[in-house]
């Protein structure tokens, strides 16, 4: 199982981060039935700095461990990168050449039995309703690379313990985080099609969509009927939108 390999490193950061999470939030963890077996790609919703840990906490309590895909910035933070980097995390080099070392690392871990996460917007959202964005194709590119399973798993309420791009945590009262897993994306009629760029949209299009429904079902009422495309919308897709605004304007 996914547990006997992660090593001493990542049983630390348990120890330490999992008695936090409980301190400050309440659980609301519902469809375990879908966490994958054997090596996958899990994907979620990006609201809050803190939720790589939620989304870490609900995989642990269903006996996974999962690794990320992060931005290579984390991995210099003092000792913090470090550790990061000692718990099986793989950096990504957005935007740069550097990216394709990420991809052949993430389906090395699939094929090994891992499982594999992937923020599908590769960075927080800029919906100002927090709903997800146009996706990237990273997880598409893993699942049709090797035929893994694509779980999506949303998440909502973290937001209200960390605001996105905040730095102080809302300690009480407690805030309740809600995590959602949904039976794997169906890419079955895509996984024989050499992976051109309409395959992949296609794929990454389903994956989203497949994701904003789970999200649908934890907040209760519909998303808008166009995602928004940060690209189109003339908003950086990296760093944080909201400081940069303000300084333009």
């Amino acid at each position: 199982m996914a547990r006997a390999r992660v090593g001493f490193w990542f049983r630390v950061v348990v120890v330490l981060v999992k008695p936090a999470l409980l301190a400050i939030s309440r659980r609301d963890w519902r469809g375990e039935e879908h966490v994958p077996v054997g090596g996958a790609v899990v994907v979620t919703n990006h609201i809050s700095y803190l939720d790589p840990f939620t989304f870490a906490h609900f995989l642990w309590d269903n006996g996974r461990a999962v690794r990320y895909l992060a931005k290579d910035s984390v991995f210099r933070i003092p000792l913090l990168g470090r550790l990061i980097a000692a718990c099986g995390q793989i950096p990504v080099y957005r935007e740069t050449s550097d990216a394709q070392g990420a991809f052949r690392a993430a389906v090395a871990a699939v094929r090994a039995g891992q499982c594999v996460g992937i923020y599908p917007e590769g960075t927080l959202t800029r919906d100002p309703d927090l709903w997800p964005m146009r996706g990237k194709t990273g997880a598409s590119r893993v699942a049709l690379e090797t035929g893994c399973d694509v779980v999506p798993i949303a998440q909502w309420g973290v937001q209200d313990v960390l605001a996105p791009y905040g730095k102080v945590p809302h300690v009480l009262p407690r805030r309740t985080v809600h995590v959602l897993a949904g039976p794997p994306v169906d890419l079955d009629d895509l996984r024989d099609k050499p992976p051109t760029p309409r395959v992949l949209d296609e794929a990454t299009q389903r994956i989203v969509a497949a994701l904003t429904a789970q999200l649908e079902q934890l907040r209760g009422e519909p998303a808008p009927p166009q995602r928004l495309d940060p690209r189109a919308a003339g908003l950086p897709t990296t760093g944080n939108w909201h400081r940069r605004h303000r300084a333009a304007s």
